[in-house]
């Protein structure tokens, strides 16, 4: 007696041997990728922001230090520098008096609060504390005992250099960069 055709029951296909490694060698690669193109874009994008992370220093022949400076996408000077060994980013503001540090950056490059002040910014009225800054390094050039503000509103590592530091360099402006330069 022949039975009729029935549907063969459903069996789960075998595992092929090396497929598990291969899925997860595509997974790997996929998110080492997805790593490098993420450093990529975040370097690009930070040299957007801050062209002149490494400002370059020349001599000339009389003797100046010379730093130039490429303007960012906004159109404002901003560059890579030290405030007592620290490293800090620095966005020149001629219109701010005094050098403005935020708060976190001031501790660790061992600034000390002094008398508290009011101050007017952007977002209005605050309270800021004198300071110090024994060195401050942009480039080459080297500026020393500069009068500055801590800002504890300010968050980040960028630093409003003002007139008190700008005021002891010379600076030209012209197509697109900014030469400063000391004696």
């Amino acid at each position: 007696m022949k039975w009729p055709d029935r549907p063969e029951p459903d069996r789960p296909e075998p595992e092929r041997p090396g497929r598990p490694v291969g899925l997860g060698m595509l997974v790997g690669a996929f998110a080492i990728g997805l790593g490098l193109l993420t450093l990529f874009f975040d370097g690009y994008l930070d040299r957007q922001q801050n062209p002149n992370q490494r400002p370059i220093s020349q001599v000339t022949a009389d003797g100046q230090i010379e730093v130039i400076l490429q303007r960012n996408r906004q159109g404002h000077y901003v560059a890579g520098g030290q405030i007592n060994n620290s490293d800090a980013t620095f966005l020149l503001d001629t219109g701010a008096t005094d050098v403005v540090i935020p708060e976190m950056l001031a501790n660790r490059a061992g600034l000390q609060r002094g008398a508290p002040m009011q101050a007017m910014t952007a977002n209005g009225v605050v309270t800021v504390y004198s300071t110090r800054i024994d060195e401050l390094r942009l480039g080459d050039i080297q500026l020393r005992d500069v009068r500055a503000s801590i800002n504890p509103a300010m968050s980040g590592d960028t630093v409003l250099l003002g007139m008190s530091a700008l005021r002891q360099v010379e600076f030209t402006q012209r197509d697109g960069t900014l030469t400063l330069s000391q004696y």
